[in-house]
């Protein structure tokens, strides 16, 4: 059950390191930043000012939907997240589809990242620079985890400067003003919906946290405290910063700017703290890119341990203690993705698929038996039904996509459990 994977596997095991305040900074690493620095434009266009309910609908689904995470992670506390979970509660099928949605959603989120690290850090060289920095990140997670959490210690240090640099520029500029928040929305519900979905990729990073189990010192006590204070955390960043740049320009300058939070401080007296903002902006970027690379590549390592993915692929490193081939093969395809993919489509495409996948995490956790199992079915219901909702109201072209790589994750594991059953009838 609980530790069959990894203790049926060959070779050495994953280290537990991370104690509960590196388990709280690399969950402030995978979401810090995402939703501040790529998402906030494309949400505001689709909600206007009606942003802010956006994020509380995002932060609620969010907070149903690590509440379910770390009741699960209390009673798996191996690497894996809902891919384990779904197995062992509900089936092998249902834990492959969170698998897959899990490795394709934060594969796109990966390339958005590295992407968004090279528009705010050199803007004319996107794509080269994008493609260095997965280079120099799969190199910090194939070292290891400890250099992991301390290269995450900084980047979110380094980021929540910038953010508090963002809101003293935008609230001391001279042009914050209750005006700029009229028009509630400019979608209705829908654009509220569609905001909400896009902003979610903003939150997914606590999945980091599930995936954490073999790596965390006692996991059934670390990892439901520090998936709730990391969230926490982080809602409270995102909100003050969109309060502070919709009253500094309103929700339509965010929505025409590649660059919203830099626009919003330029728009004032300290527009000389732009610079900075961009600086935090490849920061984060680069501190989201870490946490997920690292996450990618522990699932993958539960996935090839069960033989859903080729078996190579659950080496670990003898000296290191990574998945050292899921991490490197992960490096090329992040790279691929970086040099030649669109990032809203790579946001929308991530958050249909980690929405997925999360609604697998809330139906495991409703199968749940003990204490407390009235309270946590009804946050399972209440998480899995806001997950639906989020995912279909993403534009239909996103949507059908995600659908896509759905089914064809369970086509080719069906074509591969087909010619694995084949070779076993004909060795007898």
């Amino acid at each position: 059950m609980a530790g069959s994977a990894a203790a049926g596997s060959d070779g050495p095991g994953l280290a537990r390191r991370l104690g509960a305040g590196d388990a709280v900074l690399v969950g402030l690493g995978a979401m810090l930043g995402a939703g501040v620095f790529s998402a906030f434009g494309p949400a505001a266009a689709a909600a206007g000012s009606g942003l802010l309910a956006a994020l509380v609908l995002a932060a609620l689904v969010a907070y149903c939907n690590a509440s379910s995470s770390a009741a699960l992670a209390v009673r798996y506390p191996e690497s894996g997240g809902a891919y384990r979970y779904g197995r062992e509660r509900l089936g092998r099928v249902w834990g492959f589809l969170a698998g897959w949605a899990f490795v394709a959603g934060k594969t796109a989120s990966c390339a958005a990242m590295a992407l968004t690290l090279g528009g705010y850090a050199w803007p004319e060289q996107r794509v080269p620079v994008a493609v260095a920095a997965v280079a120099v990140l799969t190199l910090v997670n194939y070292l290891g985890i400890t250099k992991t959490a301390l290269a995450t210690r900084v980047l979110v240090a380094v980021t929540l400067l910038a953010l508090a640099a963002v809101v003293a520029a935008c609230l001391g500029g001279g042009t914050a003003s209750a005006a700029n928040l009229t028009g509630w929305t400019s979608g209705g519900l829908l654009g509220i919906g569609q905001a909400a979905a896009l902003l979610f990729f903003a939150f997914a990073g606590y999945a980091r946290l599930a995936t954490l189990g073999e790596e965390v010192r006692e996991p059934e006590r670390t990892i439901p405290r520090a998936i709730p204070v990391a969230l926490g955390l982080v809602v409270a960043v995102y909100a003050a910063v969109a309060c502070a740049a919709l009253l500094a320009v309103g929700p339509e300058a965010l929505a025409a700017s590649a660059a919203p939070l830099a626009t919003a401080v330029g728009a004032g007296e300290l527009a000389w703290l732009a610079p900075a903002v961009r600086v935090g902006g490849a920061v984060a970027s680069a501190g989201v890119l870490l946490s997920l690379m690292a996450g990618i590549g522990r699932t993958s390592l539960a996935m090839a341990r069960d033989g859903e993915l080729p078996t190579a692929l659950a080496a670990v490193h003898p000296r290191y203690r990574v998945p050292h081939r899921a991490e490197l093969l992960l490096g090329v395809l992040v790279a691929a993705l970086a040099a030649a993919g669109d990032l809203v489509f790579a946001i929308g495409f991530s958050s249909f698929t980690v929405l997925t996948y999360y609604a697998v995490a809330n139906a495991a956790a409703f199968t749940l038996p003990g204490p407390g199992r009235v309270r946590r079915r009804a946050v399972a219901v209440l998480g899995g039904a806001g997950c639906a909702a989020l995912a279909v109201v993403l534009p239909p072209s996103t949507v059908l996509t995600g659908m896509a790589a759905l089914l064809l994750g369970l086509a080719v594991r069906g074509a591969v459990g087909a010619v694995r059953r084949r070779r076993a009838s004909a060795g007898r």
